[in-house]
């Protein structure tokens, strides 16, 4: 029979797991659009690169809720900090792409097509999280062919916004720093509240990875209907 100390720590582990579901849930209500209030042009070049690298962050934490599910999604089922680096730099490649590509008009990818596919992308990994018990090297492709959508979504943002004409470049570099710290600062409070104890328990499958992909999987699909059929 499993030890009391055993079973205690298992229920932790339980209560933890799903003591993060209802801020998942929270994840559902819409965002708050970018609001940009300063004059660009009384700016210096250092101050744009400040307030571009602050709207990339806020795009990820807090305002994107499905960004932040993805992330969440590529790191639970094998949480160490390499293989989430791993996938997170080529998430990072494939957006930094299609970002600059939209960005310089060589693209125009239309949002009502890209929104549903991000949402898409989010159900799909979280269905691997499910039926996989390892992360399978061709992983990484999959992960790149979704950051050349998600960057495309990023590219709706910054073409609301605009980019100064002053430093068009520089400030789509910050913007693009800003999404990866955000990224990167999502990954590393997972380390903190989950891969840093119980990536190694026995458990880790059945409590953590499933619960949470099975909620985060509820959450895709009600954002996939949602963007095609009410968007």
């Amino acid at each position: 029979m499993p030890s009391f100390g055993r079973l205690f720590w298992t229920g932790k582990a339980a209560r933890r797991s799903l003591a993060v579901m209802p801020l998942l849930v929270l994840l559902a209500v819409p965002a708050a659009a970018h609001v940009l209030n300063t004059d660009l042009s009384k700016l210096s070049r250092t101050e744009i690169f400040g307030t571009y690298l602050q709207l990339g962050f806020t795009h990820i934490i807090p305002l994107g809720f499905d960004h932040i599910l993805f992330i969440v999604s590529l790191y639970i089922l094998e949480p160490r900090l390499k293989p989430v680096l791993l996938q997170a730099t080529a998430f990072t490649v494939a957006h930094s792409i299609t970002l600059g590509l939209a960005m310089y008009g060589l693209i125009s990818p239309p949002s009502h097509i890209i929104e549903p596919i991000i949402a898409l992308s989010i159900l799909f990994v979280a269905i691997e999280n499910i039926i996989t018990d390892r992360l399978n090297p061709w992983r990484v492709a999959i992960v790149f062919g979704f950051g050349l959508v998600h960057g495309m979504g990023f590219a709706s943002v910054l073409t609301g916004l605009g980019l100064p004409a002053k430093d068009y470049v520089g400030s789509l570099i910050s913007f693009n720093v800003g999404v990866e710290l955000g990224q990167v600062s999502v990954i590393l409070l997972c380390w903190a509240l989950v891969g840093r104890w119980a990536a190694h328990k026995t458990w880790y499958k059945q409590r953590v990875v499933v619960p949470v992909s099975v909620l985060i999987g509820l959450v895709a699909a009600y954002w996939t209907v949602e963007r095609v059929f009410f968007t």
